[in-house]
């Protein structure tokens, strides 16, 4: 099994750094280049016509694996990789319908806010169905870090994880702000469901060369999105990413360790809602010198320094390794007594 994990690993990051090379060559070419938010951080501004819809690299990184590594798996009948594939697929087809819009209007305003959010329910909704059917999930939550269970209705189960499934895309989608931090704060996360893999063996294999290829296809991705960006990963990459960071977190049937997994993506998406609500409240006052987070610290909101792009990368990758490595001890801990 490692090996494949290795295989699966080495062949994404091939494939996605030696494709992205021609990818974003075209992307150019044709123009698709990323309007920058008017009411964003101006300093950004000098962004505006970098190629968008890298995602595709570590996507079909991902599909190729699945397809070659994991095929094996579905020759015995293990289906897992494909119906995570081809949801998290589906979050990227939005994704790459918004950023179509975008790129036809020449604006930062794609999609309806409504229109995607009922998309990504109902995606959320037939996928937890499904994996209701074949096995995967079951009605209820267990709480690792206060070792207690929930049940509940299978219906109220649906619901709720519909909406796990949705904020966490979406919380993702928002901490994609600056160059390479959605890709570098993913990393550790599919690190987590490698690590699970190896210590608990076959059960996980399909899923854990999915996560494998995942952290490939995204270092390949980082060559052309690491600061200065040749390239981002659009829509149509960062819901793509969240859906399959949920996709896999049921799959393994963990969901709630999405708490300290996506903790930096919480924290993102908290201090947008805290800002904007605030802002409401309070006629005009804010929490933040802007929203997200990231570029709270930009704008030198923590301790006065305005942290550099490259600063804030490293900082919340940090954190997102360091929640990955904790998440880690609490499962070993309950499953095998540590």
């Amino acid at each position: 099994m490692t090996i494949k994990l290795i295989t699966a690993f080495v062949l994404a990051f091939l494939f996605a750094s030696a494709f992205g090379k021609f990818y974003v060559a075209w992307l150019r070419k044709i123009k698709a280049g990323q309007e920058i938010k008017e009411n964003g951080p101006t300093w950004h501004m000098g962004k505006t016509g970098t190629p968008t819809m890298g995602g595709v690299m570590f996507i079909l990184a991902a599909a190729l694996v699945c397809l070659t590594v994991g095929f094996d798996g579905m020759l015995r009948g293990e289906f897992v990789n494909i119906f995570i594939m081809l949801f998290a697929c589906v979050f990227g087809a939005i994704g790459f319908l918004d950023d179509w819009e975008k790129l036809a209007k020449k604006q930062n305003l794609g999609l309806t806010a409504k229109s995607k959010f009922l998309l990504q329910l109902v995606a959320s909704l037939v996928f937890v169905l499904l994996m209701r059917q074949i096995g995967y999930v079951r009605p209820n939550f267990y709480l690792f870090f206060v070792d207690k269970t929930i049940y509940m209705p299978e219906w109220l189960y649906f619901l709720i994880s519909s909406f796990i499934i949705v904020g966490t895309v979406n919380a993702v989608n928002i901490t994609d702000g600056i160059d390479g931090l959605a890709a570098g704060t993913s990393i550790p996360v599919f690190l987590f469901f490698v690590a699970i893999t190896m210590v608990f063996g076959d059960e996980f294999e399909q899923m854990g060369i999915m996560a494998s290829a995942m952290i490939g296809g995204l270092l390949g991705f980082l060559i052309y999105n690491f600061n200065p960006a040749k390239c981002f990963m659009g829509d149509t990459g960062s819901l793509f990413l969240g859906g399959i960071i949920a996709a896999l977190a049921y799959a393994y049937n963990m969901p709630f360790m999405l708490v300290s997994l996506a903790f930096v993506f919480i924290i993102e998406t908290l201090s947008d809602i805290i800002q904007v609500g605030y802002f409401k409240l309070s006629h005009g006052k804010r929490v933040f010198k802007m929203a997200p987070f990231h570029h709270h610290l930009e704008m030198g909101g923590w301790l006065g320094h305005k942290w550099k792009e490259k600063e804030i990368f490293t900082l919340f990758t940090g954190i997102s390794l360091v929640m990955a490595i904790i998440s880690f001890i609490v499962v070993c801990k309950h499953f095998m007594g540590l």
